[in-house]
């Protein structure tokens, strides 16, 4: 229904032309840097070991995960969950995704606010993304217009978690970019310019997703405040 609503595509054309860009620009330098070997010719597995003993952190486990680029950090259990391609990749892709991952460790290790506050978000967003949305539409039909903004409200959690995202993944990335430094698995200034554009095009996939986050619920505030303003007239 959206989709053939012109004022729907004037609201989120922008976020798709947006996502569609950073897909591409995230694929193309991981792609990139996957060819570049580390001249430490350690794994993603290896690195992410190393940064382990070398903070003290050997309570954080290493598991496989399937896919390409699903590795992530769970802080439930402490585990750091590495793709095939980065777990046994000695490229400067592989090693600055899995120093990213170790970066999330440590922010957990620290007690991070940010990622404590994004985490406590979870549970908030799962519900208000399916009953914000229904919400809205039954407020809209109904034309009952607290019921909508109600809806509303449920769904910014979106927005909201998109921005809590950015210092949780900005900081990570920093963190990884100083590990790599420190611990030596990096070496060389085209090693870093790797790690470096490999970490800040998956930046902006975060930034593409709030973008869009905050276009959609605008989208539906316009919606929402176009019945409230039929109503009063």
């Amino acid at each position: 229904m959206f989709f053939l609503n012109p004022t729907y595509l004037m609201f989120m054309l922008p976020a798709f032309i947006l996502m569609g860009l950073t897909s591409w620009y995230v694929n193309s330098a991981y792609k990139r840097w996957s060819r570049v070997q580390a001249l430490s010719r350690l794994t993603g597995h290896q690195a992410a070991q190393r940064l382990i003993s070398t903070g003290g952190m050997y309570g954080v486990q290493i598991q496989g995960v399937a896919g390409q680029m699903t590795d992530h950090y769970d802080p439930r259990n402490k585990t750091l969950f590495l793709s095939q391609g980065v777990a046994n990749g000695t490229s400067v892709a592989s090693l600055a995704i899995a120093a990213h991952e170790m970066g999330h460790a440590m922010q957990d290790a620290d007690d991070y606010f940010p990622l404590r506050f994004r985490a406590a978000l979870v549970p908030v967003v799962n519900i208000g993304s399916n009953l914000g949305w229904i919400l809205i539409m039954l407020g809209l039909f109904l034309r009952w217009v607290d019921i909508a903004w109600l809806g509303v409200a449920v769904f910014a959690g979106g927005a909201v978690f998109a921005l809590a995202t950015l210092p949780v993944e900005f900081n990570a990335s920093s963190r990884a970019k100083q590990l790599l430094a420190q611990t030596g698995i990096i070496q060389t200034e085209e090693e870093i310019r790797g790690v470096n554009t490999v970490l800040n095009a998956a930046a902006l996939t975060y930034v593409a997703g709030l973008v869009t986050a905050i276009l959609q619920l605008l989208y539906y505030v316009m919606l929402v405040g176009g019945l409230g303003g039929r109503r009063r007239s």
